[in-house]
């Protein structure tokens, strides 16, 4: 089974700017505060990242400010010897922020499902809390 991948497919709106959104998956420092969990990452293409106290670690392919982020992505949880998978997110600006447009790719099938709601769970909802909370500061300005 461990030949099987599958591609998963999240939006999600978050009350933020591009810039801010993309800062906090590149940013460690903010990526710790909004996850609750150490992050590192090296933020120019070709440097090596890690989240959720090492459960998450992979290489930034491809980063545009505010626009896109393209990683090489893999977990603890990955089947022995199994290729990275390949994480994309495009930043949209919205009425009511960004809109983050997210493939995940070459992601092991069996593992999808718990993949799809970690991504919810520990990704999506944690950032709308994160921006709702610091949000209110910057709309002072």
């Amino acid at each position: 089974m461990s030949g099987n991948v599958t591609i998963l497919r999240q939006k999600v709106l978050i009350p933020a700017s591009p810039e801010e959104v993309y800062d906090a998956f590149v940013d460690a420092k903010k990526h710790s505060a909004f996850t609750g969990s150490k992050a590192t990452c090296d933020s120019k293409v070709g440097g090596e990242f890690t989240a959720w106290d090492g459960y998450i670690w992979g290489k930034n392919l491809e980063l545009q400010k505010g626009k896109k982020i393209v990683q090489e992505w893999s977990t603890t949880d990955w089947p022995d010897h199994f290729p990275p998978s390949k994480l994309e997110l495009i930043f949209k600006k919205t009425k009511g922020g960004t809109e983050i447009s997210m493939i995940h790719s070459n992601v092991p099938a069996e593992q999808a499902d718990e993949l799809a709601e970690g991504w919810v769970e520990f990704y999506w909802e944690p950032l709308k809390k994160y921006f709702t909370k610091h949000g209110e500061k910057s709309k002072t300005k």
